[in-house]
């Protein structure tokens, strides 16, 4: 990340899901794949659970995606996800998994610093933003982890979630890859993009997920807060879910745009994944 942050941890609360506790640790990793699609070299950031070095087994994948101004490192280092994987998957509360945390900037090839650009000037305003191009491009990170870790295959165990831009593209990318996902997340996320001409990738949203929704999956789980100024955007979207007939869960907490609700969110969300009667 391009950002700098005093992070406190104070015990006792919600903090204690992703302080670092005495459990089984797993693993990150970041690894770089080949993305012909963008022209270049690209770095993903991978947890494995603990003990997948050398328990032969596949796992299922959760694909978890940062929001505008993030990058591959904003889940761990913001997000806390490898800490919020270790107790829940300890506690019992969650099926061991993989998570894969993507560069959502197609533009970029890794985070700020981490790539041979060097570090350079931070935007929000990257070329190629919800332009389509993240989604299309996206069957290469499902290849690479497909290729190179041992995932259980089909739609009843991936899932796919992010946080505002990162669920913006899990909306679109679940609605366009049909038959993919078996779980979705949208944390506090934007609906459409923000151009004066709709890219095509983008049209033909209720064709999309009405097909979605006749596919079937397991759970379409949205989590807005109440001061979020995406909110009325999210509280249209689920009006035409409705008008739909298209299954979802709603959460609604406290607060607005905030990393502290996105915690939280993941922590609520995680254990509803891979729990089939």
């Amino acid at each position: 990340m391009s950002s700098i942050f005093n992070v406190f941890i104070v015990g006792g609360g919600k903090a204690d899901n992703y302080a670092v506790n005495n459990v089984a640790h797993g693993t990150v990793a970041k690894r770089w794949y080949d993305s012909p699609g963008n022209k270049m070299k690209r770095r993903m950031t991978v947890y494995t659970p603990a003990g997948y070095e050398n328990s032969g087994k596949d796992y299922p994948v959760l694909y978890l995606l940062h929001g505008m101004g993030g990058d591959e490192e904003a889940w761990m280092d913001l997000g806390r996800t490898s800490q919020i994987m270790d107790n829940l998957i300890a506690q019992g509360k969650a099926e061991p998994m993989l998570v894969v945390m993507t560069n959502g900037n197609v533009s970029q090839q890794a985070a700020p610093g981490q790539s041979d650009k060097g570090f350079y000037k931070p935007t929000m305003a990257l070329p190629h933003t919800m332009d389509g191009q993240m989604e299309k491009t996206f069957g290469e990170v499902l290849d690479f982890i497909n290729g190179n870790y041992r995932v259980k295959k089909g739609k009843d165990n991936t899932a796919i979630a992010g946080l505002s831009m990162g669920g913006f593209h899990t909306l679109h990318i679940s609605r366009q890859y049909p038959n993919t996902f078996g779980y979705m997340g949208l944390f506090s996320a934007a609906v459409m993009p923000r151009s004066e001409e709709m890219p095509e990738f983008y049209q033909n949203l209720d064709e999309s997920l009405t097909r979605q929704k006749e596919n079937g999956y397991h759970l379409y789980w949205i989590a807005m807060g109440k001061t979020d100024f995406l909110y009325h955007e999210i509280k249209k979207y689920k009006e035409k879910l409705d008008y739909l007939h298209m299954p979802y869960e709603y959460y609604e907490s406290e607060g607005g745009h905030i990393w502290s609700n996105w915690r939280d969110y993941l922590t609520l969300f995680v254990p509803k994944l891979f729990k089939r009667p």
